[in-house]
């Protein structure tokens, strides 16, 4: 019997792909099915409108990784990681993000929801994800104000993943940055 949810998620993740190798305008519904493996039908039982898949893609990939952002800030916490140490981790896991076709989709996803209003809601749902665990983070660092920095954090880390994306440059420039952000934001300590 065929499971509905591996069903779903396979159609998310051929999504994704599809995204990442060739952008939004790829996405067609016989393509996913293809991609997916599943049944042309099986694509439209699943979501009902091209809205919902490119909304619940970005939804999906978002929760993965804030999922395994989440774990590394909690070890790092429970290790009792400093500023440096910090920059250090995201450092090495910008360095080890590949930019294959699933981590290439969500900048694809962003720029259309700037097309379209009906993917912003679910955009802000995903940067409002990504500022809870900045902020998580930085609290733990014991920055002042940290809700207040969480944006600025993501918006640069955002910011120097799409250049790295753009130019093929290492992490080490997202390093210094956050350092230096960091910094200021905790007072020079």
């Amino acid at each position: 019997m065929p499971n509905p949810a591996g069903t779903r998620q396979n159609i998310i993740s051929a999504v994704l792909r599809i995204i990442g190798q060739d952008g939004v305008a790829a996405v067609t519904n016989r393509r996913i099915a293809q991609e997916a493996g599943v049944s042309l039908g099986s694509v439209t039982y699943h979501f009902a409108t091209q809205h919902d898949l490119l909304r619940e893609s970005l939804l999906h990939f978002v929760e993965e990784e804030t999922g395994r952002f989440t774990e590394l800030a909690a070890r790092g916490r429970e290790e009792g990681i400093d500023l440096k140490g910090a920059a250090a981790l995201v450092g090495q896991v910008a360095e080890g993000t590949g930019f294959d076709s699933t981590h290439l989709a969500p900048f694809e996803l962003y720029v259309q929801a700037g097309r379209d209003p009906a993917l912003r809601e679910a955009a802000a749902e995903c940067f409002a994800a990504y500022d809870r665990l900045a902020a998580s983070v930085l609290a733990a660092l014991g920055v002042p104000d940290a809700e207040e920095a969480a944006s600025t954090v993501v918006a640069l880390v955002f910011g120097m993943q799409l250049r790295r994306l753009a130019t093929g440059s290492s992490a080490e420039s997202l390093v210094d940055a956050l350092l230096l952000l960091a910094r200021g934001a905790s007072g020079g300590r």
